[in-house]
């Protein structure tokens, strides 16, 4: 699965939030790996939760074409850009998601890799624990995540 953002053009002038385009691509499990990848294809305005926020990472989803009555609202929770060790390993690139209950999903959490091999174990578990202790909702959430298997 891939998931790519492409931020579209904005006018400072209209006051209008950042918009970009959301790309979702993969393929099913039972699926040949010669065979096309499924495309979910939305935009994703960011909300303007206060207009003094310096930062808001409320994003909601509207899908596109046939998808165009499903919505969505989701969050980036915390995410780390990577950056090379001092040992000469480098420390991976990571993002986490919060997205709320819909028709057709209940709310969950998602983690991230930039690389197609996915994270070391003891980092997701740590970023399990930092979810913990945000409360609420979301810690309930991080005793649910699991790994979504994957080709590499």
């Amino acid at each position: 699965m891939t998931i790519s953002y492409t931020l579209l053009p904005r006018d400072p002038e209209a006051r209008s939030p950042q918009q970009f385009d959301d790309v979702v691509e993969y393929r099913s499990a039972n699926s040949p790996a010669t065979s096309n990848r499924s495309r979910i294809v939305g935009v994703d305005t960011l909300d303007a939760v206060a207009p003094d926020a310096a930062c808001s990472t409320r994003c909601k989803w509207r899908g596109k074409g046939l998808l165009m009555i499903a919505s969505s609202r989701w969050q980036f929770l915390g995410y780390h850009a990577g950056s090379p060790a001092a040992s000469g390993e480098s420390s991976p690139a990571w993002a986490v998601t919060y997205f709320e209950k819909t028709l057709f999903t209940p709310a969950g959490l998602d983690i991230y890799a930039r690389t197609a091999a996915g994270l070391p174990e003891g980092l997701v578990v740590e970023i399990k624990s930092g979810l913990r202790t945000i409360g609420g909702a979301v810690a309930e959430l991080a005793d649910q995540i699991f790994e979504v298997p994957r080709s590499v």
